[in-house]
């Protein structure tokens, strides 16, 4: 096959280009260009994109021996990834970029200019599985090494894309990775991973938000209010720099009558109120998605688990579907889950789909 390796310069990407032209595919190496002035996207361990990253790409490509060349989606990622980042956080939700950047970008945008140049695959160094179904559908299922399982950011791929994906990884643990990018010459063996959002180049979300939006800005500042109480035990300078389960920076002003800490439970960008209350506070037993993605046959039910954040651990559920909504009932409570997020489902080891949280259920609290 005709393959497009995307590399983003990191030691996975540079493994799976190298294992795809092992393989006996006609590989190209790309590197994606996102960002308008890459000087401000973070550098060295703490992002990805960057002109660094370009750079090890290329070098990579060299010492693997295929072509090489650089893809400006700029325009593409600051519309579909970094305006939609800026809406949700505007609107008191937290989006995950990343999984919206698979989405729209690396399994839309890339693939579909891949195929228009006769290309027949995109790989990439994610690390989940792809095997074929005994009906023919293409699953995806878990990586084997869990700890660095992918599969949470790839729940929205849908069986078009997953029949013109290749993750080579899937089955291969990351201190291997790093050994095998060591045996093969690459410079980027032992290159750290990427961690947190590569257009916020300093990590301070709320300070970047205040910056941008501006104008688009829900709100400048409001009320923090303690939902035990009813009492306003704080103030704050947006909603858009919270997120439901947070617990530092709050800089509370009274302290919680119960001696508790506080975690903020609720966000209301239209009055600018935060509300915030001790931890039990947070048990969620049921969420309801919107905006389902499906990986292949559309379920009606599943009995299976669902991941609710990126790095989070895997719950017990029952998923109901009906048309365009996703109600989830969980077996355990959950704890932090923020409308915004992705609920990711799982049937065993297999990727079902994803929807947008939309709204959770909490808990009914029983006081004595």
């Amino acid at each position: 096959m005709k393959v497009v390796a995307a590399m983003s310069g990191g030691v996975d990407s540079a493994v799976a280009a190298a294992r795809a032209v092992e393989a006996g595919h006609d590989v190209t190496g790309v590197h994606l260009a996102l960002s308008r002035n890459p000087a401000s996207y973070r550098s060295g361990a703490r992002g990805c994109c960057t002109i660094e990253d370009s750079n090890d790409a290329r070098r990579a490509a060299d010492v693997i021996g295929i072509p090489f060349y650089v893809w400006d989606l700029s325009d593409r990622f600051h519309e579909d990834v970094v305006e939609d980042f800026m809406d949700e956080y505007a609107a008191g939700r937290t989006p995950n970029p990343c999984l919206r950047c698979n989405e729209k970008i690396k399994f839309a945008a890339v693939l579909d200019r891949a195929l228009a140049l006769g290309f027949d695959a995109v790989a990439t160094g994610h690390y989940a599985r792809l095997r074929t179904g005994a009906d023919g559908l293409i699953e995806m299922h878990r990586a084997t090494d869990h700890g660095k399982d992918q599969s949470y950011v790839l729940g929205v791929l849908d069986q078009d894309q997953l029949r013109h994906s290749l993750f080579p990884l899937g089955d291969t643990a990351k201190p291997d990775v790093r050994r095998e990018a060591e045996a093969r010459g690459l410079l980027v063996a032992g290159k750290p991973d990427s961690h947190d959002i590569c257009f916020v180049a300093d990590g301070d979300n709320a300070g970047w938000l205040r910056e941008k939006l501006g104008d688009r800005a829900p709100n400048h500042g409001g009320d923090i209010v303690d939902v035990t109480t009813g009492e306003t035990v704080g103030r704050h300078e947006g909603t858009y720099g919270f997120t439901i389960g947070q617990r530092r920076g709050l800089r509370l002003g009274v302290p919680a009558a119960d001696g508790k800490p506080r975690f903020v439970l609720d966000i209301e960008p239209v009055s600018g109120t935060v509300t915030v209350g001790p931890r039990e506070r947070l048990a969620v037993g049921h969420v309801s998605g919107i905006r389902p993605r499906w990986c292949g046959t559309v379920p009606q039910r599943v009995d299976g688990t669902v991941q609710l954040r990126a790095h989070g651990a895997e719950h017990r559920a029952t998923v109901v579907v009906d048309g365009d909504r996703v109600e989830i009932d969980l077996h355990e409570p959950a704890e932090g889950i923020a409308p915004g997020q992705a609920a990711v489902i799982y049937d065993g080891t297999r990727v079902v789909g994803s929807a947008t949280i939309e709204a959770t259920r909490p808990v009914e609290v029983v006081t004595a």
